[in-house]
């Protein structure tokens, strides 16, 4: 832990939560402005792509990325999932979506030393509220959609809405000045406000608009249309809201220049992002997929495109973090239940909060949706438990099992510290002992 967290950490426990979160910013800020001094402000030179929103900053933002460097520019990428240059791309380990500044400046610096071009960065609202990501000179802000999240720390929808925005009156301040925005969104007209210039996309409104949509099981296809232009995208990530997420990529490679193949077959070439719609195949009949959806917008579309491509039995296995947004658990517990068929409830970074408490929480929006517990709605603390009895609740071959929540995590927190943690690995363990029992 560097000398400034661990200050950081100091000064939260000696003070009152509500007097450290005015005054915390100050401190990060006072931290990114020494960090870029002391790596000769390492971002000046490149060309900075911010990618903020609730939902879709990550997926939003490896489309780009692999965009721009299939079409020969090299770009970085740095993201809740990963970071890493062109096709190098190495894990990210810590719950953090933008990392802290030193971290932060340090990636930057490394980038410009291998003569990278362009990055991409996914930039939180905590980060913009913290003054974080401060010295980085955006030329391109795209917004992907601002819904209910983060209001533990924001307190309100308008004061996260408002820390979003920050990435945009950055972006404004540059060259391009130059914003992607969802046009259908309902906070949309607030972000094209906040920039001199921008391209708004969407299925219902925007100027680059989708049309002809094909939602498959192993991704989508459709047409976007903007002025006499017609782009043909295939989409190798299943989901409606991938079809938004892939026109945000559209409308940045259109802003940069990029050719029509070139956009079209830089989005083709993401093959898929670790822990978003991951389907994981040990040879079973049914499909079970792992993603990182933890937010009651992200539920309804998800559970919403996976009822659709479901025609048997749909379980869906998830919990709510500890120390966060406790607004959000009966609502993703309600959605979640009028989606599903069986909802397994487990834990989800608990941290030091009573996990039994959350399951609590959740349930009572689960059974405001019709599941009674023991029946159709299950409690099971333990995750890795929660996953093997979610697998033994399916059978044929038109049957879903998703788990939600961790995604690509590496780790999952516990009252008394973190534990290794691979959802896709722990499933695939599971489904290979649930074949093993079934041969007996």
């Amino acid at each position: 832990m560097g000398v400034m967290a661990t200050i950081r950490k100091l000064v939260k426990k000696l003070i009152p939560t509500t007097l450290f979160k005015t005054v915390e910013p100050w401190g990060h800020l006072v931290e990114a402005v020494l960090v870029n001094i002391r790596f000769g402000f390492p971002s000046r030179g490149m060309h900075i792509i911010g990618v903020t929103g609730t939902n879709g900053k990550t997926t939003t933002s490896f489309m780009i990325q692999k965009m721009l460097s299939q079409a020969g520019i090299k770009t970085a990428l740095m993201t809740t999932v990963a970071y890493g240059v062109d096709s190098e791309i190495t894990a990210q380990v810590a719950h953090m979506t933008t990392a802290s500044a030193p971290l932060l400046q340090k990636r930057l610096r490394d980038f410009k030393r291998q003569g990278v071009e362009w990055v991409v960065l996914e930039t939180t609202s905590h980060a913009l509220a913290q003054h974080r990501v401060w010295g980085i000179p955006y030329e391109i802000a795209v917004m992907t959609n601002i819904t209910h999240e983060h209001l533990d720390y924001h307190g309100t929808f308008e004061r996260y809405l408002t820390a979003k925005l920050r990435l945009f009156k950055l972006a404004a301040r540059r060259g391009k000045k130059f914003g992607v925005v969802n046009a259908d969104d309902p906070s949309a007209k607030v972000f094209t406000d906040a920039t001199p210039r921008s391209i708004t996309y969407g299925v219902t409104a925007g100027e680059l608009k989708a049309s002809h949509l094909k939602l498959e099981s192993d991704g989508c296809r459709y047409e976007a249309t903007i002025d006499s232009d017609t782009y043909n995208i295939h989409c190798n990530i299943p989901g409606e809201f991938n079809v938004y997420n892939s026109l945000a990529a559209v409308a940045v490679g259109r802003e940069l220049g990029l050719s029509k193949q070139q956009i079209e077959q830089g989005i083709e070439s993401l093959d898929g992002v670790e822990g978003r719609m991951t389907v994981v195949d040990e040879g079973q009949l049914f499909t079970v997929v792992v993603d990182f959806a933890h937010t009651p917008d992200s539920f309804e579309r998800l559970l919403r495109d996976v009822r659709k491509a479901t025609k048997g039995k749909l379980v869906t296995v998830f919990g709510s973090a500890g120390q966060r947004d406790e607004a959000k658990r009966a609502i993703q517990g309600e959605i979640a239940g009028r989606y599903s068929d069986e909802v397994v409830l487990t834990e989800e970074d608990d941290r030091d909060v009573d996990g039994h408490q959350i399951l609590d929480q959740i349930a009572g929006g689960a059974q405001t949706a019709g599941k009674t517990i023991e029946k159709d709605l299950f409690l099971i603390l333990d995750r890795e438990e929660a996953i093997g009895f979610a697998l033994t609740r399916v059978k044929a071959a038109n049957d879903t099992v998703i788990l939600l929540g961790k995604g690509h995590e590496k780790t999952i927190e516990r009252a008394d510290g973190e534990y290794p943690w691979n959802e896709v690995e722990i499933t695939k363990t599971a489904l290979q002992a649930l074949r093993t029992e079934d041969t007996k």
